[in-house]
């Protein structure tokens, strides 16, 4: 299987990646926390932190690090120096297979690339701003965004990109007054059906562990908590 954090980078690309000595520290340019973060690129000792900060500052980020499960040591360095955890999030993943079995109802989604003015508008109107969708459009193909309809409006949209044997799903999102109505199942397993023709094997997606709805969500589809990660970010002073 495709390692998940590379399946991040790749379908959710940074502006920039950058060297500061053992460190890989990314160019957000306002794209969000994963495509701002840092992250070990080699053997790291404790008085190597600082070039990372640097980086960051030279970039106008607040330094932040991604921690992942084989992180323990950074992260325990990084709290020694005051850094908050921030997000914890969780990562889904399973058998396109078994997702795509029950496929979506009809018309009520439709894989369109490039997306759509309305669905532009649909992530702006969500907080997913211009800096998060050049995060899709510099992602390599295969690509597609997902338009959700239910009682005949554009009720929902979804990012979905392909890496190595994952389909990976980003920026869900369903309009509140069509939630609770089925259309978020739907959007997963039509972005299940539209991985497995590009070759995936399994659908994976990132979601904060606070946002227990959409966690309850996955899991009632028969996904699965496959990995876990969190940030730690510097205090503001």
């Amino acid at each position: 299987m495709t390692d998940l954090f590379d399946v991040l980078d790749a379908t959710w690309p940074a502006y920039a990646s950058h060297r500061a000595g053992p460190w890989l520290v990314r160019e957000g340019r306002g794209g969000g926390k994963r495509v701002s973060a840092a992250t070990p690129a080699g053997d790291w000792a404790d008085a190597d932190i600082p070039l990372a900060e640097t980086a960051h500052a030279e970039l106008g980020q607040v330094p932040l690090f991604l921690i992942r499960p084989a992180d323990a040591a950074l992260d325990a360095a990084l709290a020694s120096r005051g850094y908050d955890v921030v997000d914890p999030v969780n990562i889904y993943a399973a058998p396109v297979a078994v997702l795509a079995a029950t496929p979506p109802k009809r018309m009520t989604t439709f894989p369109i690339w490039p997306m759509l003015a309305i669905m532009r508008d649909q992530w702006v109107g969500s907080g997913t701003g211009p800096e998060r969708l050049a995060n899709m459009e510099r992602a390599i193909p295969p690509r597609t965004s997902i338009l959700g309809r239910i009682e005949d409006r554009a009720a929902g949209v979804a990012f979905v990109a392909v890496h190595g044997d994952t389909a990976m799903l980003h920026a869900l999102h369903i309009l509140p007054e069509f939630r609770r109505k089925g259309l978020a199942a739907n959007v997963l397993r039509a972005a299940a059906v539209w991985g497995e023709r590009q070759g995936a094997s399994q659908l994976a997606l990132a979601v904060t562990r606070d946002n227990l709805p959409a966690n309850a969500l996955y899991a009632s589809l028969g996904m699965q908590v496959v990995e876990q990660y969190h940030y730690r970010r510097a205090a503001r002073r």
